[in-house]
């Protein structure tokens, strides 16, 4: 079973759909039991950081995310799910994060139009279970103003340029996080969603 968690942000079905399309069993949940009982946890999001970490808040949801991952069983994070993970965010400055990853999320500043919205690509820079069978440079689907800029670099799993190099997805242990939205990205974004499953 994968949880995916249920904490006010939007996105969630079609997350949900995209899973289950490739055949994975699912539930939506805020419960801490259902989330702690799961084989595999995603946590979604679409929205502003400051009312992600309220929303966690409300439903008492934080240390059930930590103590999952603490577990060492797979997690996902999709974009908003991916900032929370950090420490704080420029765009809720007083709102503390999961501080799971140290670092920050940083605005885009560029000429460029923000939000980043559409297709771009992703450089692959080191072997992940949850890219096999994706190729270097394969397109997936954005839409942030936000990024973000992990302590350890280390952590990035992939690179993408909008006027400048940020991190399109970060690993680290059984903690896999995507700044694009792999349940948009078609072909490429549900054979990640597969690898997940399959993990």
């Amino acid at each position: 079973m994968i949880a995916i968690v249920d904490y006010g942000m939007g996105n969630l079905m079609s997350v949900q759909k995209a899973l289950e399309k490739l055949g994975a069993k699912t539930t939506l949940t805020n419960n801490s039991e259902t989330i702690s009982k799961s084989k595999k946890l995603i946590l979604p999001g679409v929205g502003a950081f400051g009312d992600a970490v309220k929303g966690l808040k409300a439903h008492n949801l934080e240390n059930p995310i930590r103590d999952f991952i603490k577990s060492n069983k797979p997690f996902l994070g999709i974009c908003l799910g991916l900032h929370i993970l950090f420490e704080e965010s420029e765009e809720s400055p007083d709102v503390k994060g999961l501080g799971i990853l140290k670092g920050k999320v940083a605005k885009f500043r560029t000429n460029l139009k923000v939000p980043h919205m559409g297709w771009n690509s992703i450089k692959i820079m080191k072997k992940s279970p949850i890219l096999k069978n994706i190729d270097n440079g394969s397109y997936v689907y954005f839409v942030h103003s936000y990024y973000v800029e992990p302590r350890d670099k280390k952590t990035i799993l992939t690179l993408t340029n909008y006027d400048t190099d940020f991190a399109s997805m970060i690993w680290k242990d059984n903690i896999f996080a995507c700044q694009f939205h792999p349940e948009k990205s078609q072909k490429v974004g549900l054979k990640i969603l597969e690898n997940f499953i399959s993990l």
